[in-house]
Protein backbone atom coordinates (compact mmCIF):
# COMPACT_ATOMS: atom_id res chain seq x y z
CA UNK A 1 0.00 0.00 0.00
CA UNK A 2 1.42 3.50 -0.66
CA UNK A 3 -0.03 7.07 1.05
CA UNK A 4 -0.19 10.00 -0.98
CA UNK A 5 -0.28 13.14 0.10
CA UNK A 6 -0.10 16.46 -1.35
CA UNK A 7 -0.67 20.46 -0.58
CA UNK A 8 -0.75 23.85 -2.47
CA UNK A 9 0.72 26.12 0.21
CA UNK A 10 -2.57 27.98 1.55
CA UNK A 11 -4.84 26.38 -0.55
CA UNK A 12 -5.68 22.79 -0.47
CA UNK A 13 -3.94 19.93 0.66
CA UNK A 14 -5.45 15.93 0.37
CA UNK A 15 -4.90 12.53 0.27
CA UNK A 16 -5.02 9.46 -1.26
CA UNK A 17 -4.41 5.79 -0.19
CA UNK A 18 -4.02 2.39 -2.96
CA UNK A 19 -1.38 -0.04 -3.67
CA UNK A 20 -0.45 1.29 -7.46
CA UNK A 21 1.82 4.62 -7.91
CA UNK A 22 0.40 4.85 -11.07
CA UNK A 23 -3.22 5.41 -9.72
CA UNK A 24 -1.85 7.36 -7.24
CA UNK A 25 -0.29 9.95 -10.35
CA UNK A 26 -3.97 9.77 -11.95
CA UNK A 27 -5.48 10.44 -9.22
CA UNK A 28 -3.13 13.70 -7.95
CA UNK A 29 -2.99 15.21 -11.95
CA UNK A 30 -7.11 14.73 -11.29
CA UNK A 31 -7.49 16.25 -7.83
CA UNK A 32 -5.20 19.13 -8.06
CA UNK A 33 -6.12 20.08 -11.50
CA UNK A 34 -9.67 20.27 -10.60
CA UNK A 35 -8.44 22.70 -7.73
CA UNK A 36 -6.74 24.46 -10.14
CA UNK A 37 -9.56 24.69 -12.96
CA UNK A 38 -12.01 26.05 -10.29
CA UNK A 39 -9.26 28.50 -8.78
CA UNK A 40 -10.34 31.68 -11.06
CA UNK A 41 -7.04 31.74 -12.79
CA UNK A 42 -7.35 33.73 -16.18
CA UNK A 43 -6.86 29.97 -18.65
CA UNK A 44 -3.06 31.25 -19.44
CA UNK A 45 -1.84 31.12 -15.53
CA UNK A 46 -4.10 27.52 -15.24
CA UNK A 47 -2.19 26.54 -18.10
CA UNK A 48 1.32 27.74 -16.91
CA UNK A 49 0.59 26.32 -14.15
CA UNK A 50 -0.05 22.77 -15.09
CA UNK A 51 2.98 22.99 -17.21
CA UNK A 52 5.76 24.36 -15.00
CA UNK A 53 4.08 22.79 -11.44
CA UNK A 54 1.61 20.09 -11.96
CA UNK A 55 3.13 18.49 -14.30
CA UNK A 56 6.21 17.63 -13.18
CA UNK A 57 5.53 16.32 -9.97
CA UNK A 58 2.83 13.87 -11.38
CA UNK A 59 5.85 13.02 -13.93
CA UNK A 60 8.81 12.58 -11.04
CA UNK A 61 6.07 9.97 -8.83
CA UNK A 62 5.60 8.27 -12.52
CA UNK A 63 9.31 7.41 -12.50
CA UNK A 64 11.15 8.44 -9.73
CA UNK A 65 8.58 7.77 -6.86
CA UNK A 66 7.51 4.65 -8.41
CA UNK A 67 11.57 3.28 -8.30
CA UNK A 68 11.51 4.38 -4.70
CA UNK A 69 8.22 3.13 -3.28
CA UNK A 70 9.52 -0.08 -5.28
CA UNK A 71 12.10 -0.14 -2.97
CA UNK A 72 10.62 0.16 0.00
CA UNK A 73 11.96 3.92 0.18
CA UNK A 74 9.42 7.41 0.29
CA UNK A 75 9.48 9.96 -2.08
CA UNK A 76 8.39 13.11 -1.89
CA UNK A 77 8.77 16.49 -4.74
CA UNK A 78 7.99 20.31 -4.78
CA UNK A 79 7.36 22.70 -7.64
CA UNK A 80 6.44 26.27 -6.48
CA UNK A 81 3.52 26.35 -4.03
CA UNK A 82 2.96 22.63 -4.87
CA UNK A 83 4.25 19.76 -2.60
CA UNK A 84 3.69 15.99 -3.15
CA UNK A 85 4.84 12.83 -1.08
CA UNK A 86 4.48 9.38 -1.30
CA UNK A 87 5.39 6.42 1.49
CA UNK A 88 4.99 2.93 1.98
CA UNK A 89 2.45 1.69 4.73
CA UNK A 90 2.40 -1.69 5.78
Amino acid sequence: MIKLTWALIAEHADAWTGSDAAQGAAVLEAGVGAVVDASGMKPETVQHWRTDFLGPVVESLRTEGTAALARGESWGKAAGPFLACASPVN
